[in-house]
């Protein structure tokens, strides 16, 4: 069993201080080793298994989700010890507090809603003809699995020639602020524009 603890000391380590990393003896029912207790177990305590658990056979359960002593959610998994017989014999345990992390995601959800403020940006941002270029080009690089980043001169040419059907130059200055976007010169969006006929 000893040969593991560098092994449960490491993931305590890489995930500290969110996780808690516990080694069981099987046969003696027994917490052996425990790395950043923070369930209030110590060395020597119940393991708490029971004899279906102590007669695992998959080698790995989880995750799964536990409750801590302070009411902060776990999220499990159980990896099992075999010995040179395939003999189970021991658990590794690793319990990863994600209570913080689900108060991150709670925080980030709320603050990401437009519920309230859509009807008036709306009204407020109506003429912004940058904000509909923006639009017009992303659901287009959305529509064909594209990016900015990796346009070659066709498809830039292409989303031109598509901007200018939508009507996304009806806009003052809207030539030059697409350039900007596609990394381009104004010249070589009129001159796109020009060959095409469009």
């Amino acid at each position: 069993m000893k040969a593991f603890f560098p092994i449960a000391e490491g993931i305590q380590r890489l995930l500290y201080p969110h996780a808690e990393v516990v080694i069981h003896d099987i046969n003696k029912n027994k917490i052996v080793a425990i790395f950043h207790p923070f369930s209030k177990r110590k060395v020597g305590d119940s393991s708490l298994l029971t004899e279906s658990e102590m007669q695992a056979v998959e080698d790995c359960m989880g995750p799964y989700e536990k409750l801590n002593w302070d009411g902060r959610k776990l999220k499990s998994v159980s990896s099992v010890i075999r010995d040179e017989q395939g003999k189970a014999v021991g658990m590794l345990c690793i319990n990863l507090d994600v209570s913080k992390l689900e108060k991150m995601n709670r925080f980030f959800s709320e603050f990401m809603q437009f519920v309230k403020i859509t009807d008036q940006s709306h009204a407020l941002f109506k003429d912004d003809w940058q904000e509909k270029i923006n639009h017009y080009v992303h659901r287009y690089l959305n529509k064909y699995h594209l990016s900015l980043e990796s346009l070659d001169r066709e498809e830039k040419k292409a989303l031109i020639e598509h901007l200018h059907k939508v009507g996304a130059f009806t806009g003052k200055n809207a030539a030059l602020y697409i350039a900007q976007i596609l990394g381009v010169s104004r010249a070589t969006i009129y001159n796109y524009l020009e060959k095409e006929n469009v």
